[in-house]
C-alpha cells in the first residue's frame, strides 16, 4: 500500500474538524509533504466523492459527505484503486501437477486464502468510518481539533 493512504487518512481526518476550504499547500505543510504529492492524492479523494474542491485565493479542499459516510475503505479504494491486494499469476501452470484449461485463480488454495483475507481487510475498512476514527482521537487526545485547527490557521 503506498503513502499516499495514510497521507489522505490523516488529511481527510484534520478536514473532518475545519469549516472552510483549505489550500492544498497548508494541507501538505501540515506534515511537511510535497504539495504536488498530496495533491494528487486529493485529487482522487475528489474523484471518489470525498473531498471537493474550490478554486480562488479561499479556495482549496473540505469534506463532501459528513465523517459517518466516509469509511476507511472509501479512502483507500480512492487512492489504491478497487483490485484485490494479492494477484494470483497462476503460477502453478508451470508446475509439475498443471492442467491444461484450469483457472488457477479459482482453484488454488493460496490464492483463495488471500482472497478471504483481502475481503475481511475489506469488511473491517468498510465498517469504519472517519468519524469513528475522529471519535477514537477525540478521545485519547481531546485537543486535536483545536491543535489542528490553530496549525492550519498559521499555514494558510
Amino acid at each position: 500500500m503506498s503513502q499516499g493512504v495514510e497521507r489522505a487518512l490523516h488529511t481527510c481526518l484534520n478536514l473532518s474538524w475545519l469549516d472552510a476550504p483549505v489550500p492544498t499547500g497548508a494541507l501538505a505543510a501540515f506534515y511537511e509533504l510535497p504539495p504536488a504529492y498530496l495533491n494528487k492524492s486529493l485529487q482522487a479523494l475528489v474523484r471518489a466523492g470525498i473531498l471537493t474542491s474550490t478554486s480562488g485565493p479561499r479556495g482549496g479542499f473540505h469534506l463532501a459527505r459528513a465523517p459517518e459516510t466516509v469509511s476507511l475503505l472509501d479512502i483507500v479504494t480512492a487512492i489504491e484503486g478497487p483490485e484485490e491486494l494479492f494477484q494470483c499469476d497462476q503460477i502453478l501452470r508451470q508446475g509439475p501437477g498443471e492442467h491444461a484449461g484450469v483457472d488457477y485463480r479459482q482453484s488454488c488454495a493460496f490464492a483463495q486464502a488471500m482472497r478471504g483475507a483481502d475481503l475481511a481487510w475489506r469488511r473491517e475498512l468498510a465498517g469504519t468510518t472517519l468519524a469513528d476514527v475522529r471519535a477514537d482521537v477525540e478521545r485519547g487526545h481531546p485537543e486535536a481539533p483545536a491543535d489542528t485547527r490553530a496549525r492550519i490557521a498559521r499555514l494558510r
